[in-house]
C-alpha cells in the first residue's frame, strides 16, 4: 500500500519538473523578447558566440544579465517570504514588512542625493538594511514573535515617511532615477551573479534547515517541547532574511509581492507545508514570476520601460486576493 509520504513525493517530483520546464521557457523567452526589434535567430546566434555586434550587445549586455538578475532577486525575495511566514506563522509576513527594504531604501536615497557612485549607493543600501535589522532586533528582542512583527511594521512606516521627505528635497535631475529605483528597476543589477549565487546558496541552506523550519511553523509550544533554542533560531532566521532582502534590494530596488504570494501558490499547488519542498519550489517560482514581470516591463509600451516592481504589484495584488478567497 502506498503511504501518504510516498504519494506526496511522487506528486512533488511532477510539480518540480513542471516548475523547471516553466522556468526554462521563461528564461529563454526573456532572452528572445525585448524592446529591441531583433529576430530570435539573431539573438540565438549572439548567445552562441556569433552574430552581429548589435545582437551581441543586446543579448549579452542587456537581456542575459537582466534575466539572471530577475531569477536571482525573485528567488531571494520568495525564500525570504517562506522563512518569515514560518517564523511568524503569519500568511501576511513578507520581506518588506519588517522594515528591511525601507532601511535599504533610505540608505540608497541618501547616497543618491549626495551624488555618490553606484558602488557607494549599493553599500549605503546594505548599511541601511543592517541598521533597520539592528533597530528592530533591539526593540523587540524580549517580546516574542508578535512584538517583533509589530516593531517591523512601525519601522517600515517610519522609513516610508523618511523616503517621502528625501524625495521632496531631492534635486529634480535625480528624482526620476530615485522613483524608478523605489518602484523596482532591474537596470540597477550591474552584477547579476551576486543575487543569483546568493539565491543558490540560500536555497541549499533552507533545504538543510527544513526540519527546524517545520518545527517553528508548528508553533512556539511545539518548538520548546522538542528542546529548540527558540530565541537563537528566531534571531538567526531574522538576520538571514535581512541579508537576503538587502541583496535583493541592492540588485533591483524595492520589489513587492514576490515574497508574499509565492509561498502561498506553492503550498496550494503542492498541498504541503513541508519546507523541504516549499523552500526550493518557492525560490524557483519567485524567480520565474519576476522574470515574467521584467519581460512585461520591457515590452508592454516599448521602447518606454516600466518599473518591474509596478508590474509585479499590478499582478500580485489581485492574485493574492484570489489566493485568499481560495484558502477561505
Amino acid at each position: 500500500m502506498i503511504s501518504a509520504s510516498q504519494r506526496l513525493h511522487g506528486g512533488a517530483w511532477k510539480g518540480v519538473a513542471a516548475l523547471l520546464l516553466l522556468a526554462a521557457a521563461v528564461f529563454i523567452g526573456s532572452l528572445l523578447v525585448g524592446s529591441a526589434q531583433l529576430s530570435p535567430a539573431r539573438i540565438l546566434a549572439a548567445l552562441l558566440g556569433s552574430g552581429d555586434s548589435v545582437a551581441r550587445s543586446v543579448a549579452l549586455g542587456i537581456r542575459l544579465p537582466r534575466t539572471l538578475a530577475a531569477f536571482g532577486v525573485g528567488s531571494l525575495l520568495a525564500l525570504a517570504g517562506v522563512l518569515l511566514q514560518a517564523l511568524f506563522r503569519n500568511p501576511l509576513a513578507d520581506p518588506f514588512v519588517l522594515g528591511v527594504s525601507g532601511g535599504a531604501a533610505v540608505g540608497a536615497l541618501l547616497a543618491m542625493i549626495a551624488g555618490a557612485t553606484m558602488l557607494a549607493i549599493q553599500g549605503s543600501a546594505v548599511a541601511g538594511a543592517v541598521v533597520a535589522v539592528v533597530i528592530v532586533h533591539l526593540l523587540a528582542r524580549s517580546g516574542g514573535t508578535t512584538r517583533l512583527l509589530l516593531t517591523g511594521v512601525v519601522l517600515a512606516s517610519a522609513c516610508g515617511a523618511i523616503v517621502t521627505v528625501l524625495l521632496t528635497v531631492a534635486d529634480a535631475s535625480r528624482l526620476r532615477g530615485m522613483v524608478f529605483w523605489l518602484a523596482g528597476d532591474l537596470e540597477w543589477a550591474v552584477n547579476p551573479w551576486a543575487s543569483a549565487v546568493t539565491a543558490l546558496f540560500a536555497v541549499a541552506c533552507a533545504v538543510v534547515l527544513a526540519r527546524p523550519l517545520n518545527v517553528l511553523a508548528a508553533g512556539e509550544l511545539r518548538a520548546r517541547t522538542v528542546g529548540m533554542q527558540l530565541e537563537a533560531w528566531r534571531s538567526f532566521i531574522f538576520v538571514g532574511c535581512a541579508v537576503l532582502t538587502a541583496v535583493a534590494v541592492v540588485s533591483a530596488g524595492t520589489v513587492g509581492f514576490v515574497g508574499l504570494i509565492t509561498p502561498h501558490i506553492v503550498r496550494l499547488a503542492f498541498r504541503t507545508s513541508d519546507h523541504r519542498l516549499v523552500a526550493p519550489a518557492s525560490a524557483l517560482l519567485g524567480g520565474t514570476l519576476l522574470a515574467c514581470a521584467d519581460v512585461a516591463a520591457r515590452t508592454v509600451i516599448a521602447p518606454t520601460e516600466l518599473p518591474v516592481g509596478a508590474i509585479m504589484a499590478l499582478v500580485g495584488a489581485p492574485l493574492f486576493i484570489a489566493l485568499l478567497r481560495r484558502r477561505g
